[in-house]
């Protein structure tokens, strides 16, 4: 392992990395998030799951207006900033202390992996477990949070600081997988199509998208146990693993991959948008705020 201080390359700041993932993760949320509730939607409810994703949508603006799928939207904007800046930095870190070979597939992957790991832990499971709860308290027909400070402040009241971390197990298999699939394919595949001549805008975004279906196909399953987990019902779940056996024992297999396409699609834009923007912001703050050898 030759790490890049001693190969005389520019050793880069893992600060920019938190600076360019934070920026690069308000501006993703901000586009994508009515997916992400149709998705959540899609988990929680299994008859509606049945009937699709544009009935999914459908439903919701016929019920609140397009306003509606926008609905929740403000803790994810809450949380994402800090989510992907912890990714980026934790990734970019990794890489210069531990997995120093960047052409070297299986650091690739394992600095991905410990950056979705230590997002995980540090911001997405108790994000998440409160973006679900918030969500399926507005699918209720009276619901009981009266805004986000509101339902933030009722569900740590209610659920306290292990409330807030259910679902942990998964949510870290889940987020370990992403970043590592994400970040390997990316990588290999960007310089695939750079290789043939693509347009370095281009191929990070088509990188990133395939890298999206990648990860997504490979965890859904666990996307769906930790949505589960964290939604309103949670308390009928012993653990994680309980949570999946009554999920197989109620709706089959095919209960593991419910809201797959609503996912997917969120995903792909999510994982394209934020990687092509990670690159874009991080070359912008280069000119002034150049690497050190």
């Amino acid at each position: 392992m030759v790490a890049a201080a001693q190969t005389g390359a520019p050793k880069k700041n893992p600060l920019k990395a938190i600076i360019s993932g934070g920026l690069a993760g308000g501006i993703e949320i901000m586009i994508t998030y009515p997916t992400e509730f149709v998705k959540t939607k899609m988990q929680l409810y299994p008859d509606l799951a049945k009937k699709g994703i544009m009935f999914c949508a459908n439903d919701t603006i016929k019920k609140h207006g397009i306003i509606g799928l926008y609905r929740g939207q403000s803790v994810l904007i809450l949380f994402s900033v800090p989510k992907v800046a912890a990714r980026f930095g934790a990734n970019e870190y990794l890489k210069q202390h531990y997995f120093t070979d960047k052409n070297n597939r299986y650091h690739t992957f394992c600095a991905g992996l410990g950056a979705g790991i230590f997002e995980a832990i540090t911001v997405v499971t108790p994000s998440e477990t409160i973006k679900v709860k918030l969500i399926h308290d507005l699918l209720l027909d009276q619901p009981k949070f009266r805004g986000l400070i509101h339902g933030c402040t009722s569900i740590s009241k209610q659920y306290g600081i292990s409330g807030l971390y259910k679902g942990l197990v998964p949510t870290i298999l889940k987020q370990g997988s992403n970043q590592g699939i994400r970040f390997l394919v990316y990588g290999d595949v960007n310089k695939q199509l750079q290789a043939l001549g693509c347009n370095q805008i281009v191929s990070s975004l088509l990188a990133s998208g395939f890298a999206g279906i990648c990860s997504t196909l490979a965890n859904t399953p666990v996307d769906v146990i930790k949505t589960n987990m964290q939604g309103l019902n949670a308390g009928k779940y012993k653990n994680w693993f309980d949570c999946a056996a009554h999920i197989a024992k109620n709706e089959g297999l095919k209960g593991f991959y419910k809201g797959t396409v609503a996912r997917l699609s969120r995903v792909v834009a999510d994982v394209a948008i934020t990687f092509t923007l990670f690159e874009q912001i991080s070359k912008g703050l280069n000119y002034v705020w150049p690497d050190k050898h």
